[in-house]
C-alpha cells in the first residue's frame, strides 16, 4: 500500500492552507491524503474524563473543517483522519517518516501557529526522517493559490554544488515533472576574501569567470538528471550572494522551493541549517525540507 501524504492540522488558517496544498499534492502523487491533528492536553486532577472528552470533540471539529476545505478545492482526493494525543513534535516527526511526506502550516519570519509553535516546527523539521513542507496562509498556497501542475511556476531547488544531496535534487525533479513545471537549479556563491586566500590560490579570477566556472560545475552535478529526466525543463542559475537570502528572493512567485537538511548522527542534536532556517522564515512560497546523511 502507497504511503499517504500526511498533513497536520490544528484549526489555524495556516494548517488548512497546508491540507489544500497536501491534497493537490496527494493527487498529483497518485496518494491519499491523511489529516492528523495532535492532542495536547493538561487536565487537572478530577477533570481527566471531561477535559479528555471536550478534546476529542475539539479534534474532531478541527478534522471535520479541514475534509470539508480540501473536498471543496478537490474533490477528487482520497482522505481519512486521525487525532493522536502529543507530544506534539514526537507525533508529527513520526508521521513524516510514515508518510510520503509531511505538510504543516507556516506564517513566516519564524511565527508558527497552533500546534506548529517555535521550536515545534523546528523540531520536526530537524527531527523527521522524511520531507516536511511548510505552507504559508497568505496566498501563495491558499485560496488565491494557482492549481498545481499549472506549469505557470517554477519549483526552485538550492544545490550545493561541493556537496550535492541525490534525495533533495531527486524531490526536485519528481515535484517538476508532476507539475509540468521548470525546474530552476540555483547554487549562490560567495567571491573569496583576500585576507583568507592561501599561499599559491589565485585571487584575481573576475567575478564572470568565477560564475561561469561554477555554472559549470552545477551543469556537471545535474547532467545525470537530466538524463534521467529528460522531460523535465532545467534553468541552472549561479548568483553570487547569501544562499538564503538569494533563494528566498528567487522562489518569490515559484511553485514549490526544494531545500536539503543533514540529519546529524548524533540524535539528540536537532537543528536545522543556517540557510534552511532563514529560507522557512523568509521564502514566500512553499518550502520543501528534505532530509538527507
Amino acid at each position: 500500500m502507497l504511503s499517504p501524504v500526511v498533513a497536520g492540522v490544528d484549526g489555524s488558517p495556516e494548517s488548512l492552507a497546508a491540507a489544500e496544498w497536501a491534497a493537490h499534492e496527494a493527487v498529483l502523487r497518485g496518494r491519499a491524503l491523511h489529516l492528523l491533528h495532535v492532542r495536547n492536553w493538561h487536565p487537572r486532577q478530577g477533570e481527566v474524563e471531561i477535559t479528555h472528552a471536550a478534546e476529542r470533540n475539539r479534534a474532531r471539529r478541527v478534522l471535520r473543517q479541514a475534509e470539508e476545505r480540501v473536498r471543496a478545492v478537490c474533490p477528487g482526493v482520497r482522505v481519512d483522519d486521525e487525532q493522536v494525543e502529543g507530544p506534539a513534535t514526537a507525533a508529527l516527526v513520526k508521521a513524516a517518516g510514515d508518510g510520503e511526506l509531511l505538510a504543516l502550516g507556516s506564517r513566516g519570519l519564524g511565527r508558527l501557529s497552533g500546534l506548529l509553535v517555535g521550536s515545534v516546527a523546528l523540531g520536526v523539521v530537524a527531527k523527521a526522517s522524511g520531507p516536511v513542507v511548510l505552507v504559508r496562509a497568505d496566498g501563495t498556497a491558499g485560496e488565491d493559490r494557482e492549481p498545481a501542475g499549472t506549469g505557470r511556476r517554477d519549483v526552485v531547488l538550492g544545490v550545493d554544488v561541493a556537496e550535492p544531496c541525490d534525495e533533495v535534487i531527486e524531490f526536485a525533479f519528481e515535484a517538476a515533472r508532476a507539475r509540468h513545471a521548470r525546474l530552476r537549479a540555483l547554487y549562490a556563491w560567495r567571491a573569496p576574501d583576500p585576507l583568507t586566500l592561501g599561499p599559491g590560490e589565485i585571487g584575481l579570477v573576475s567575478d564572470p569567470e568565477r560564475a561561469e566556472e561554477w555554472l559549470s560545475f552545477l551543469s556537471a552535478v545535474l547532467q545525470v538528471w537530466r538524463d534521467k529526466y529528460p522531460d523535465v525543463e532545467v534553468l541552472e542559475t549561479v548568483v553570487e550572494g547569501k544562499p538564503a537570502r538569494t533563494l528566498s528572493k528567487a522562489a518569490s512567485n515559484a511553485e514549490l522551493l526544494v531545500v536539503g537538511h543533514g540529519i546529524t548522527d548524533r540524535p539528540r542534536i536537532a537543528r536545522t541549517g543556517p540557510v534552511t532556517h532563514a529560507v522557512i522564515q523568509q521564502a514566500g512560497c512553499p518550502v520543501a525540507v528534505v532530509p538527507h546523511y
